[in-house]
């Protein structure tokens, strides 16, 4: 199943590309599924940006099918951190070839219910490069350790535990990063374009301290902390950020088109700073 990689060149002209993923978490069913990812495609047609639709595993053939030819990728919402076993109920990376290109890796909602470590999500991020999916991996702070002034040492440490012993990009990994403020979803909280671009910085700073090969500025950082059509041109605003990682908003198709308008014109003006370079 070919998909685009979202690996830029390696000069100093590289441009990161402008991701939008719409995470539908556990709703639509394989009836309804295939119509609204229809229904985004062409609501979306005609931009540059990278359009990863990630739908309830029962519904991952229907979308794909729906999809085909229609310029946007399909991605599963996780897998399993073993390549497989007797693990009743999961999902491998391997069985996943055949109908998603795309995973979402250490969502903030599986580190809360299913008590994902960072550990856990390093193995899982190795058996999606094992398999050639590309990841979005998720990172974020709680309200707690925000309040107490630890939001960059918590985002950091998950990092590295999860990319501790993963193979790199170099070796035909990809992946985009995803900071998801945890204390902003759902809380009444809100954050703004400034902090999610200091959060990027510090990912960065970060993978670039993991080593040489990460190549750091050429990574993807996405916004992923309840995103609107109302809400995401602040963080696009940002230099630093490169996409969003979209929840609920994701099921609604004018959403969607209101979302990925606004990522085409920072597409367009980012070629057109490539061009001019």
């Amino acid at each position: 199943m070919a998909h685009t990689r979202i690996s830029p060149r390696r000069d100093n002209r590289s441009v990161r590309p402008v991701i939008v993923a719409g995470n539908w978490k556990m709703n639509t069913t394989p009836s309804s599924a295939g119509d609204l990812a229809r229904a985004i495609a062409d609501a979306t047609d005609g931009t540059d940006v990278q359009r990863v639709l990630f739908p309830p595993y029962v519904c991952l053939a229907q979308v794909r099918d729906a999809l085909r030819g229609r310029g946007l990728e399909v991605g599963a919402q996780n897998l399993h951190e073993e390549a497989g076993g007797a693990y009743t109920g999961e999902i491998s990376g391997q069985m996943l070839r055949e109908l998603a290109t795309w995973v979402i890796v250490g969502h903030s909602e599986r580190r809360r219910d299913q008590a994902e470590t960072d550990e856990i999500v390093g193995r899982k991020l190795r058996r999606a490069c094992e398999a050639g999916l590309t990841s979005i991996l998720c990172v974020g702070e709680l309200l707690e350790a925000r309040q107490a002034g630890k939001a960059e040492q918590v985002v950091e440490a998950q990092l590295r535990g999860a990319l501790s012993g993963v193979a790199d990009r170099a070796e035909g990994h990809d992946f985009a990063i995803a900071y998801e403020p945890v204390w902003a979803i759902g809380t009444g909280e809100t954050a703004t374009g400034a902090d999610a671009a200091r959060m990027a910085g510090v990912i960065r700073a970060t993978l670039a301290r993991l080593g040489p090969d990460r190549r750091a500025d050429e990574v993807p950082v996405l916004y992923g902390g309840s995103v609107t059509s109302a809400s995401i041109g602040e963080f696009l605003a940002e230099p630093a950020l490169d996409g969003a990682l979209v929840g609920g908003a994701s099921l609604k198709v004018d959403e969607m088109a209101g979302i990925v308008a606004a990522a085409g014109l920072v597409a367009a003006a980012r070629r057109g700073a490539e061009g001019l370079s």
